[in-house]
């Protein structure tokens, strides 16, 4: 499959064809807009759009009108490839913020490295429970220095909904936890989703995060998944190109806060 038609497959198997990522959550297609709703402690925002110059202005309004009318800050998730060309500058003339751009990446699970461990003195845990989860959540603080509220809830609700579609792994150096990730399925696609790899300052430079990716693809492959997609960093996206990941575009979120 070229680039083409992989991105296409992206687009209508995780944008255009989205699913709710949480229980709490909701997927919305409305006038050439897909979005997903969920609660304040969620994530809401746009995840696809069929737009044109015409009406790009009125579509991002609208968008406006209705996250703001539900009391919820949103994100408008924008991929280089979106119509109009223009759409960036529209959001930020709307008043929108664009936080910093990553790249979409996508692996063939059969390709990817598998074969990556982590250095001696670190283990990889699975993550099943609570006590788990506020491990994860401690790593992202740390290692991004964000809050974690969110993550925490987020996949607490989905290890108790949905456990089938969550792999969460955290990494310990003896009782410390020093790197953490969590990798999303989605059923009835071939896509799995990586997301929050994250080592704290200290142990970074030493294999842990390459292990951490090849431990999700691993699980990926056992699961019978076909692709693995991660929006990279500047920083994690020349491990990923090593590990056997290809770019296919950038992505922006743009954040609106009412």
């Amino acid at each position: 499959m070229d680039h083409a038609e992989l991105l296409a497959l992206f687009d209508r198997d995780l944008r255009a064809g989205a699913r709710p990522d949480g229980p709490d959550a909701r997927v919305e297609r409305t006038g050439g807009v897909v979005r997903q709703v969920a609660s304040a402690q969620g994530w809401n925002g746009i995840v696809w759009s069929d737009l044109d110059e015409a009406g790009a202005d009125a579509a991002i309004a609208a968008q406006i009108d209705h996250y703001t009318g539900l009391g919820l800050d949103f994100e408008w998730k924008l991929y280089g490839h979106d119509r109009p060309a223009d759409l960036g500058p529209r959001l930020r003339a709307a008043g929108f913020t664009p936080e910093p751009a990553e790249t979409l990446m996508i692996g063939e699970v059969a390709v990817v490295a598998h074969d990556a461990e982590p250095p001696e003195g670190v283990r990889v845990e699975p993550v099943t429970d609570p006590a788990g989860v506020d491990l994860v959540a401690h790593v992202h603080q740390d290692a991004f220095g964000a809050d974690s509220s969110w993550l925490r809830h987020q996949l607490l609700a989905r290890l108790s909904a949905a456990p089938d579609t969550v792999v969460a792994v955290v990494a310990m150096a003896g009782d410390w936890p020093v790197s953490a990730a969590r990798m999303e399925l989605v059923p009835g696609t071939p896509f799995a989703g990586l997301w929050g790899g994250g080592t704290v300052r200290g142990w970074r430079g030493r294999g842990i995060y390459r292990s951490l990716v090849a431990h999700r693809a691993r699980a990926a492959a056992a699961r019978g998944y076909s692709y693995l997609q991660v929006d990279a960093s500047d920083q994690s996206r020349p491990i990923l190109e090593r590990l056997g990941f290809l770019p296919l575009t950038t992505t922006t979120p743009y954040q609106y806060t009412s």
